[in-house]
C-alpha cells in the first residue's frame, strides 16, 4: 500500500510510503483519503501524524502521470484529488505533520491540512507549480494563504521557490524546527499528549477555529457558543472541573 495507518497509544500515523520521493499519483491520493476517513471513525485513534519516512515527506504529484493527462481528464480527477486532502484537514483530532526532507507541491499542501507542523533542520517546502505552467490543485492557494498570510503565499506561489526550514519557521510555515532525526519522535510526543486530552473538547476547538476561518465573525462566535455550551453535558467535562477543584489545574485524566 502506497499509505498505511498505524496505531499505537492512542496516535494512528498516516505513513506515505511510494518511494523513493512519496509522489502522490492518483492511487496513493485515493488511499489517503480512505485512511483518513478510517482514521475519523476509529475510536482509538485520538490524534493523528502524518509522516513521509526519514528521507522525505512527499516531493509532490507524479508528474510523469499528471503529463498525459488533458483538460478533459483534470476535470473529472481535480475534485477527487481536492478531496482526498481535505479528508485529512477534517480529520477531527489533533493532527501534526512530521516533515523531513522534502514537502513540495502537494507534499506542501498536505502538510497544510495539519494541525501543527514540526519539520527537520535540512527540511525544504514550497509551491513549484508555477514552474509547471499550473498553480497549486489540492487546496495550496486557499490553506497557505490562510495560514501564512496572502502576500507571503503569493511569494511562494508566484516564484515557485523552496524555503529552508528556518525560513519556513519564520514565515509561519511551520511551528517547530527539530534535528531531522528528532522529527517523528516530538510529532509522535505531541500528539500522544494530546490523544490523552478530552477528546469532544479537542474536537469542538478545532471545528470552532476552522469554522470561524472560513465565515464571519458572527458565524464563527456563534460556533464556538454551541460548542462551548454543549461541552457542560459531557463527562469529560465534569471530570475536568472535579480535578480541577479538588486537586488544581492540569491534573484530570480524561478517557
Amino acid at each position: 500500500m502506497t499509505v498505511n495507518l498505524e496505531v499505537a497509544e492512542g496516535v494512528g500515523t498516516l505513513r506515505l510510503d511510494r518511494p523513493p520521493m512519496n509522489a502522490l499519483d492518483v492511487a496513493t491520493q485515493d488511499r489517503l483519503k480512505e485512511l483518513a476517513e478510517e482514521a475519523t471513525r476509529r475510536d482509538d485513534v485520538r490524534a493523528v501524524v502524518l509522516y513521509g519516512g526519514e528521507k522525505v515527506f512527499a516531493a509532490g504529484a507524479d508528474i510523469k502521470e499528471m503529463q498525459v493527462m488533458d483538460h478533459t481528464a483534470m476535470v473529472l480527477r481535480s475534485r477527487a484529488l481536492q478531496d482526498s486532502f481535505t479528508a485529512v484537514a477534517r480529520i477531527p483530532k489533533p493532527v501534526v505533520a512530521a516533515v523531513t526532507g522534502y514537502a513540495l507541491g502537494g507534499g506542501c499542501e498536505l502538510a497544510l491540512c495539519a494541525d501543527y507542523r514540526i519539520a527537520a533542520e535540512d527540511a525544504k517546502l514550497g509551491q513549484p507549480e508555477i514552474l509547471l505552467g499550473l498553480i497549486p490543485g489540492a487546496g495550496g492557494t486557499q490553506r497557505l494563504a490562510r495560514l501564512i498570510g496572502p502576500s507571503r503565499a503569493k511569494d511562494l506561489i508566484f516564484t515557485g521557490r523552496m524555503v529552508k526550514a528556518d525560513e519556513a519557521l519564520s514565515l509561519g510555515l511551520v511551528d517547530r524546527v527539530v534535528p531531522a532525526g528528532e522529527v517523528y519522535a516530538q510529532a509522535h510526543a505531541w500528539a500522544a499528549k494530546l490523544a490523552q486530552g478530552p477528546a469532544l473538547a479537542l474536537r469542538a476547538a478545532k471545528e470552532a477555529v476552522d469554522t470561524g476561518l472560513e465565515t464571519d465573525i458572527e458565524t464563527g462566535l456563534a460556533v464556538e457558543r454551541t460548542w462551548f455550551a454543549g461541552l457542560f453535558a459531557t463527562e469529560d467535562r465534569e471530570r475536568g472541573m472535579r480535578s480541577f477543584v479538588a486537586e488544581g489545574p492540569g491534573k484530570a485524566k480524561f478517557l
